[in-house]
């Protein structure tokens, strides 16, 4: 059970390598592995008939809007979950914080993550604070047995890269030419 400590940490380090390489993220709807997934079962009409999640169009059952948008959520909901796994075995290995913690980020992180993406639009280093705190993470959990960091230092070094972030956002605004694109229902 231990070794897993490593792989999460590794898997958090790399993530935050390749947020840092990759800061613009263009998003692709028609690759997402939830929606084809919900393509196979169902095909997905474009019309929308009141709040009904299925509909039947030339005899054939389809699937509306809606229903490709829960899949959707549900996957982000799974994603976030398994993602949330890692960071809390860098906080303790006490079961019941664990269920407790990712059945909170089944709740929450979803609405969370929403708010992120708008406040990356704002702070345009939040991206790097982020990978930072990722990456912090990633080495505390994978050099435990060497170097014990406590709770309360790991938050401050947390709230102090996310500080930093916002700060040097506020005090270096982008020009034109830095300014990322953010990631609209219409540019999606």
């Amino acid at each position: 059970f231990q070794y897993t400590v490593y792989v999460f940490g590794v898997f958090l380090i790399v993530t935050g390598i390749r947020m840092v390489r990759t800061p613009e993220l263009e998003i692709h709807p028609e690759r997402n592995p939830v929606l084809r997934l919900v393509q196979r079962f169902l095909p997905v009409t474009t019309r929308f008939d009141g709040n009904r999640l299925i509909v039947r169009e030339n005899g054939r059952r389809h699937a509306t809007p809606i229903l490709a948008a829960l899949g959707l959520i549900a996957g982000f909901d799974l994603v976030f979950a398994v993602d949330s796994i890692p960071a809390i075995f860098a906080v303790t290995d006490e079961t019941f914080i664990v269920y407790a913690a990712n059945a909170f980020s089944l709740l929450g992180l979803s609405a969370l993550y929403f708010m992120l993406v708008g406040l990356l639009g704002r702070f345009h280093y939040l991206t790097y604070g982020l990978a930072a705190i990722l990456i912090f993470v990633g080495l505390k959990m994978v050099l435990e047995d060497v170097v014990h960091v406590s709770s309360p230092v790991s938050l401050l070094v947390v709230l102090g890269l996310l500080g930093l972030a916002i700060v040097a956002s506020i005090l270096w605004p982008p020009t034109e030419d830095d300014e990322q694109p953010v990631a609209t229902a219409e540019s999606g």
